[in-house]
């Protein structure tokens, strides 16, 4: 069973969702649509988290856990719990004890 990822990231994170497709054009104009599978439909999110050094160290360390590889679970602002991975993210050092992170968590697919 997937970890589950429990911080609560900074508001205003944005969230990208791209539908795959595959099309095919016809020399009349006529362009033929069809979804690129059945989970045709990923999302990207673009989370920060600010906090004491110990907060963040926590959230690194679930991180590094997954090795960039392993699948976590994370319910987003719309939809959840869903499977995501998370491959890089920066801490860096604010000043005065607090300490932030960007991490961009995507979407991915997993047998049950």
């Amino acid at each position: 069973m997937a970890d589950t990822f429990t911080w609560r990231p900074d508001k205003a994170a944005p969230g990208t969702f791209t539908q795959r497709i595959r099309s095919a054009q016809f020399g009349n104009g006529y362009t033929q649509r069809a979804a690129d599978g059945i989970n045709n439909e990923t999302q990207s999110w673009d989370l920060t988290f600010t906090g004491e050094k110990a907060r963040i160290a926590e959230i690194m360390t679930f991180l590094r856990t997954q090795q960039g590889y392993k699948a976590f679970i994370w319910s987003t602002p719309f939809d959840g719990p869903l499977y995501f991975t998370c491959s890089s993210f920066k801490p860096t050092d604010q000043g005065g004890g607090v300490w932030q992170m960007t991490a961009t968590f995507e979407q991915t697919y997993q047998v049950s």
